[in-house]
């Protein structure tokens, strides 16, 4: 039997430590941890399986601080063999055999994550969910910093926390999301967020999990570890959330509910009733559009409630109607011949498209597909033979989804393509669609084989779009 994997439980003096940072990446999160190391007098080696031309943009983040060695395109064995410590890149699945290795050779494992929550001195606001947390964690930043409060955004979204944790003091507030990928590591320490906000949960990741119970409990990791004075906001709405063990407060938001704490959503209109905290909020102002980001609006009001224990009406409402989203969800890029393009790459759920698909009332023409997470594509297929009015079938997936989508649909719409390209596909889009419709790139699965990432593919469809305006 394998040794088990032993994981770092308190920060240590690093000056002097061999720390093997796996994975440098190009998300911040690589580059944020060993610039901390270096900084603390770390002996830093950098590995990852990319070339450097592929890290180049992270590569020259490090210029000031450079690791005492770079070591890309292959791990080497004395990595991991000579290691006092290795920091796990969340890419990096539990079960690789370079952490057997380290750790049979005496290493501790830790992670850039880890590393900032056994270090934070502030409260922790941390927000899981399968679909949604990018947005809900930006809003409560959003809120909070409308509120006064001093706030930081980090985790899986923003740069790197980590080389700014002595900045952070203890009355601050940390908006944190959080992955199921980051939540594993954490799971090792005991450790779970002063405020956990799930928004929902379905399946997802199962290509790295292996199994939706895995990736349940990963997931479960925000509540697992919270003390009876921490907070649980979870999402009403959701049957299996709703059932999640809890040790804490729970606030509870959605459209039904209407006992104990909890937030509920009466189309444009919020009540909010959070221990001595009630107001009536209007939302119909905020840009957020859907039903689906109703949800998010209301997760994240119930979490800065429940963290502030203020509920100023006419401050929510201002901050909420200033705040324009994120880039990649649901996105307006640019219009051409009437038709609107939204570029909503960061759907990488079938259950993110679906809520996509619900926000407009206007015509759509979807582009959809990408990489194979293991998920069940026949649910997705059915929205969108009910929804759309045509669909361009990107990735691997394409063809699969197009014969589901057929298989589902009843009379001639959706018109269904399977594309060669992501330009072959929006001007597929554009072409068979009529003024008025919405061209939405909102693909519900990964982003790998075609793209480098989320944020390449919204990318490479701004550009398709910017090439179409100007014809």
């Amino acid at each position: 039997m394998a040794d088990p994997l032993r994981w770092l439980q308190e920060i240590p003096d690093f000056d002097g430590m061999r720390v093997t940072v796996m994975g440098l990446g190009t998300f911040g999160g690589g580059v944020g941890v060993t610039r901390y190391l270096v900084e603390r007098g770390a002996i830093v080696t950098v590995t990852d399986l990319q070339a450097a031309d592929a890290l180049a943009g992270s590569l020259e983040q490090l210029r000031d601080v450079p690791p005492a060695a770079l070591h890309l395109g292959g791990h080497q064995d004395a990595d991991f063999e000579n290691a006092d410590l290795v920091v796990v890149s969340p890419a990096v699945p539990l079960d690789n055999r370079w952490l057997r290795r380290a750790t049979a050779a005496g290493a501790l494992l830790t992670s850039e994550i880890n590393l900032f929550c056994l270090g934070c001195p502030a409260r922790v606001i941390g927000v899981t969910g399968s679909s949604g947390k990018s947005t809900t964690a930006a809003l409560i930043a959003a809120l909070l910093q409308a509120s006064g409060r001093r706030s930081w955004l980090g985790g899986n979204i923003g740069e790197s926390l980590l080389p700014r944790l002595d900045e952070i003091a203890a009355d601050h507030l940390v908006v944190l999301e959080l992955s199921s990928f980051q939540l594993e590591p954490l799971d090792a320490i005991r450790w779970s967020p002063d405020v956990a906000v799930v928004t929902n949960f379905a399946p997802n990741h199962l290509d790295r999990h292996g199994t939706l119970a895995a990736y349940e409990h990963a997931k479960q990791t925000i509540l697992r570890w919270q003390q009876d004075e921490d907070i649980a906001v979870l999402n009403a709405e959701d049957g299996q959330v709703a059932a999640w063990p809890v040790k804490g407060r729970v606030i509870r938001f959605g459209e039904s509910v209407d006992e104990g704490e909890h937030v509920q959503i009466r189309r444009e209109v919020l009540e909010v009733r959070i221990a001595d905290a009630e107001a009536t909020l209007f939302t119909a102002g905020a840009p957020l559009q859907g039903r689906h980001n109703r949800a998010n609006i209301a997760a994240a009001v119930a979490a800065v409630v429940a963290a502030t224990g203020s509920a100023n009406s006419a401050l929510l409402e201002a901050a909420l109607s200033q705040f324009r989203g994120l880039p990649h969800r649901l996105e307006a890029v640019g219009a051409a011949a009437g038709r609107l393009f939204v570029n909503d790459s960061k759907s990488t759920t079938p259950e993110a498209t679906v809520a996509a698909l619900e926000a407009f009332r206007r015509p759509v023409m979807l582009i959809a597909g990408g990489a194979d997470k293991g998920v069940d594509l026949v649910p997705l297929a059915r929205e969108i033979a009910s929804r759309a009015k045509g669909v361009a079938l990107i990735g691997a997936v394409g063809p699969e989804l197009e014969r589901l989508i057929a298989a589902a649909q009843q009379g001639q719409r959706p018109f269904r393509h399977v594309a060669r390209s992501l330009e072959h596909a929006v001007r597929w889009a554009f072409e068979n669609s009529d003024e008025g419709d919405v061209i939405l790139l909102s693909p519900g699965c990964a982003s790998f084989g075609w793209f480098s990432s989320y944020v390449d593919r919204g990318q490479q469809f701004v550009s398709v779009v910017e090439r179409l305006r100007l014809e």
